[in-house]
């Protein structure tokens, strides 16, 4: 990795290895610009939450989470839409690295939203509500570009790669402006 690089830590809320949110991902490590690193995490090990497990300690999937996020300069989610809105896989995800209460590794942290889906929304209402979850981990969403992936078969091969070249073109473009808002923001926190 470049010195000075961005480390973006990428997630997908979908479990299904042929996703084309995880498609979605897989395009942003390849469009990724030199000075731009991105990590793909596997939500897959998180177990559902629950209040009993977590006092006995945080499982081993959910420490590493947390610190994916921690050693992450931004965030960035891609979503499915699942009944208007974003899948349990991914608020669980977010509700375990929430927790215990008061350490919160979102905190403060630029993140980016994108998503695909075979409808002709683009994942629109699962953006939305996935950015006020975001708002109340005290995140720095970035408000735009939009990748709002919509009839997404048509845009994807077989092994789940994403092929459509204006599709990859504004993956490019969102991976750009999180570097750029990672470092404005890094720039402009208090010293």
């Amino acid at each position: 990795m470049e010195t000075g690089a961005v480390r973006i830590l990428g997630f997908a809320g979908s479990l299904r290895r042929g996703s084309f949110n995880r498609g979605l991902l897989r395009a942003a490590v390849e469009v990724a610009p030199e000075d731009v690193h991105v990590e793909v995490f596997d939500l897959r090990g998180i177990p559902l939450y629950d209040m009993d497990v977590e006092q006995q300690g945080l499982p081993e999937p959910v420490v590493a989470f947390k610190r994916a996020i921690r050693d992450a300069d931004a965030v960035l989610v891609a979503t499915p839409e699942h009944n208007w809105s974003f899948p349990g896989v991914l608020k669980n995800a977010l509700d375990w690295a929430a927790r215990p209460a008061g350490d919160n590794p979102f905190r403060g942290k630029p993140v980016a939203v994108m998503g695909a889906t075979t409808g002709a929304w683009g994942t629109l209402r699962a953006q939305l509500h996935l950015r006020q979850v975001l708002a109340y981990l005290e995140t720095h969403p970035l408000p735009r570009p939009e990748v709002l992936v919509t009839h997404a078969r048509e845009k994807f091969d077989g092994e789940g790669r994403l092929v459509d070249e204006s599709t990859r073109a504004r993956v490019r473009e969102l991976v750009v402006a999180l570097r750029d808002w990672a470092r404005f923001l890094k720039g402009a926190a208090p010293r």
